[in-house]
């Protein structure tokens, strides 16, 4: 299996490119915040993206590219099998923080290091732009708290309220760059 990494551009960015990407994630258990506390709770679930979420994607990553961000993609033949955006404006109290705001990689090739290049060029990304930190929102899944902790993500130091209200169970992350 050979994968190709590039950046991707807005005109790229649409549904047909995620026609072989499998989404799907089954859950079992999540981290959960509880008095103050990290925990791990069952909560089985499977996690997928309809259409319409696909649609709020696709319209989220063009914005990405348009207003300057990074979106890195990972490809197999043609078929794209992960990604990882980046928004371009700094934020937290110090302009410290750049947003990771997605990364995915398709449910075929997942534990093979895509995610692992995908991360990296995302903090070399940020890195090169000024950022301190990459701040993320990820996924309270105990797999993909895994991944983030093994990329050598903390809990954040300061939390973005947008995304906290956004995803509710979300782990708020950064990683030092």
């Amino acid at each position: 299996m050979t994968v190709q990494y590039r950046m991707l551009k807005e005109d790229e960015i649409c549904r047909e490119q995620f026609g072989q990407f499998v989404r799907r994630q089954e859950v079992g258990k999540c981290w959960r915040r509880e008095e103050g506390e990290w925990v791990i709770r069952d909560a089985p679930f499977i996690d997928d993206w309809s259409e319409e979420d696909y649609q709020i994607l696709i319209d989220c990553l063009k914005n990405t590219v348009r207003t300057g961000g990074l979106v890195y993609a990972a490809f197999c033949g043609k078929a794209l099998k992960g990604f990882v955006s980046v928004e371009a404006k700094l934020f937290g109290s110090g302009k410290q923080y750049l947003d990771l705001t997605s990364l995915h990689v398709s449910g075929d090739l997942r534990g093979r290091g895509i995610g692992r290049e995908l991360f990296l060029e995302a903090c070399r990304w940020a890195k090169q732009r000024g950022a301190a930190k990459l701040y993320i929102s990820g996924h309270s899944a105990v797999e993909t708290q895994a991944f983030y902790r093994a990329m050598g993500c903390v809990e954040a130091e300061e939390y973005n309220q947008g995304h906290v209200e956004a995803e509710p169970f979300d782990c708020q992350l950064e990683c030092i760059l």
